[in-house]
């Protein structure tokens, strides 16, 4: 088995493609980035991720992902197997993953090990998100992985990938260093499945090396926007058909934020913006109270940045969410959106992802079978 080809097949059905509900374009996902605000707690957030989850897969949302991220006082999400884990033991149906793990920030054997071990408490909901970035800024990069290993982690990403996936199937040829190193759980106890493999990404590296696999491909649509086209035509360009899959499979990452309205959207993202202007100019924080964003002065150059950021953010009533979800739906031919609602409070985040279920007719809380 080779480690660029064979060595990412997936055994059993097909655990990756999405259902559409309602007048949805395409399957309707979470990404959940378990951002703090101002005046609140990591505990307050994690509690509302409990709450956004069960929502989701009352609602007919098909998956619910977290995100990795470190050194960020308004990201709550460091460690998403944990989190991951206690979103598993609140739901029973909808699907749970990382988007994602940044693998050059793990040895890959404790990553299959953490997956391993959800996917036995979750049979069959386990989604495995993998980037190459580091998730947070060089200097906590370097803390996290050691001296000397910034770059060359990068640089080794398709190495790392096919060694991680040979711990999940538990597949080292003999002779090889690792061919007695079992990933637990995994098959070396008998039969079992293992999650799906996605790729995720804000640039070309990603998409390419995804399409070559055969894997499923997530981009980063929702601070990257202006690469979006170019990456999935990449994807679709580069794709070979795999056992995992026949053909391109590909999801987008969307900031979006419905309200009752749209002057309320707008003050909710602000706190958003304000809050990425902060962390790119080196000041990351919680995010800000709506009336901290609505009083803070801008410089033009902070505007510009403030007014571009907001412009990739689908936000507004639930009508106008939901027109601007079907444009971008139609303008990339993604495949599945994945929704991040990114506000100061919980209880706007929470009530988005209700409003946008409404505006296309998901089915009402409870209704939808497993």
């Amino acid at each position: 088995m080779s480690d660029t080809g064979d060595a990412y097949r997936q055994e059993g059905g097909d655990a990756i493609h999405g259902t559409t509900r309602g007048s949805a374009p395409v399957p309707l996902s979470v990404l959940d980035l378990v951002t703090v605000g101002a005046g609140s707690t990591a505990h307050a957030s994690l509690g509302t991720s409990v709450d956004i989850a069960r929502l989701a897969e009352s609602r007919g949302y098909h998956r619910h992902w977290v995100a990795e991220h470190h050194s960020m006082p308004g990201v709550a999400s460091s460690s998403p197997a944990v989190i991951l884990a206690h979103l598993a033991a609140h739901t029973s149906r909808i699907r749970l993953g990382s988007g994602g793990v940044m693998l050059p920030n793990h040895a890959p054997l404790a990553i299959a090990e953490q997956f391993g071990t959800l996917e036995a408490l979750a049979p069959g909901r386990i989604d495995l998100g993998l980037g190459r970035a580091p998730g947070t800024d060089g200097r906590t990069a370097a803390a996290l992985r050691g001296p000397g290993r910034l770059d060359e982690a990068a640089e080794e990403f398709p190495r790392q990938l096919a060694e991680l996936t040979r711990f999940l199937d538990d597949d080292f040829p003999d002779g090889h260093p690792y061919a007695r190193v079992h990933a637990v759980p995994g098959p070396v106890q008998g039969p079992a499945g293992r999650p799906p493999l996605w790729l995720l990404g804000s640039s070309g590296f990603s998409a390419r090396l995804a399409g070559q696999l055969g894997l499923p491909f997530a981009y980063a649509h929702h601070f990257s926007a202006a690469g979006t086209l170019p990456a999935l035509d990449l994807y679709r360009q580069s794709f070979r058909p795999s056992a995992v899959l026949d053909a391109p499979y590909a999801l987008i990452g969307v900031s979006a934020l419905a309200a009752d309205t749209e002057a309320e959207a707008r003050a909710q993202v602000l706190t958003g913006a304000l809050s990425m202007l902060r962390l790119r100019s080196g000041r990351p924080g919680l995010v800000p109270t709506p009336e901290e964003a609505a009083a803070y002065p801008f410089s033009p150059l902070e505007r510009e940045f403030v007014d571009g950021w907001l412009a990739n953010i689908v936000h507004g009533t639930p009508d106008e969410v939901r027109d601007g979800l079907d444009g971008l739906a139609k303008r990339t031919g993604a495949d599945e959106l994945m929704l991040t609602a990114n506000a100061h409070s919980g209880a706007a985040r929470l009530r988005s992802y209700a409003l946008v279920a409404d505006a296309y007719g998901l089915p009402p809380e409870g209704s939808v079978q497993a």
